[in-house]
């Protein structure tokens, strides 16, 4: 009979045989620290118009509450770092995560096998996959799985990985042995802090929401508050800006997922094809991608609001 360890090695050989980049294990409990920082961080509304944030609390906090019996959340991390960048250094910009297929998409397939190898090999266990979606808080999971450390920014980094993947999640009453936590490598560095046009960093590890690009450009429904012109730097869906200044991730590496590849079409768009986008030509470039979810008039108002046109103040569809 196996072990929780001997369990576990086999998960993890299993996981960077199917080309995820970094597997740990936590053990299944309530995440007593991170309760009190999400209750604060609510009450003084960092999470802006996101209310899905506050649904759920107590689900949030404890994996059991999602999976009854829970012993192991398993964090997984799946890169997507790309040297590739768009023709027209004029043209506005999108988050390198949004290049490809939508990423939920892809794991969830990514996960299937990996989930096939824990029942087949393991036996009959309660199993959830998670990718960014539930209420999960990642980020805690993959520290405590010791996949990474939360940084200043609030986005996970590893050591000789930098920061440019996705986290996904499984979490089971298959008993696995834990890893230890991983341990924080910031130090005195204050880059992303320093870097975030918006001033969203309000501290070292505390992040305004409601003040990042990524919210103004994907998550807020309405106009965007004018005292935010000319703090976007040309990026309309996401902001890879606190990433991309992050000394750890001079050791990104080039991703191999071809469904993250951009396609061509998207890359050569030029400063004047990107503002004089049409509904057909977004359906197109962006049918499955995840930049369809700001849907066409969302990404419609982010292009009038770099380019300072009165259409970004208008109602949006």
């Amino acid at each position: 009979m196996l072990t929780p360890r001997e369990k576990a090695a086999l998960l993890k050989a299993e996981a960077h045989r199917l080309g995820f980049l970094a597997c740990g294990v936590a053990r299944a409990g309530f995440l007593e620290e991170e309760a009190p920082r999400l209750e604060r961080w609510l009450r003084e509304g960092r999470h802006g118009e996101m209310g899905w944030m506050a649904n759920h609390f107590d689900m949030r906090l404890d994996p059991r509450k999602l999976v009854p019996g829970a012993k192991s959340v398993i964090s997984l991390t799946y890169n997507y770092h790309t040297p590739v960048r768009q023709t027209d250094p004029a043209a506005p910009k999108l988050s390198t995560y949004a290049y490809g297929r939508d990423y939920h998409k892809v794991l969830k397939r990514r996960l299937k096998p990996l989930m096939a190898f824990i029942t087949e090999r393991f036996g009959d266990v309660a199993l959830r996959a998670f990718v960014d979606s539930g209420p999960v808080l990642e980020k805690a999971w993959a520290q405590r799985a010791g996949t990474g450390w939360v940084g200043k920014h609030s986005n996970v980094i590893r050591q000789g990985t930098g920061s440019f993947f996705f986290l996904c999640e499984l979490i089971t009453d298959l008993e696995l042995e834990p890893d230890a936590p991983a341990t924080d490598h910031c130090g005195t560095c204050r880059r992303c802090i320093d870097a975030c046009p918006t001033e969203a960093i309000i501290a070292p590890y505390q992040v305004d929401g409601s003040k990042c690009i990524s919210y103004f450009t994907i998550e807020l429904k309405g106009a965007i508050p004018q005292e935010m012109k000319g703090r976007f730097a040309d990026r309309v869906f996401g902001c890879d800006i606190c990433q991309d200044v992050c000394p750890w991730n001079r050791f990104s590496k080039p991703h191999n997922e071809p469904e993250f590849s951009p396609p061509d079409a998207l890359m050569d768009l030029s400063r004047d094809e990107w503002h004089g986008m049409t509904e057909l030509l977004f359906e197109e470039l962006f049918s499955i991608s995840a930049v369809k979810r700001t849907k066409y008039g969302g990404l419609r108002r982010n292009l009038d609001f770099i380019s300072g046109s009165l259409r970004a103040e208008g109602p949006q569809q």
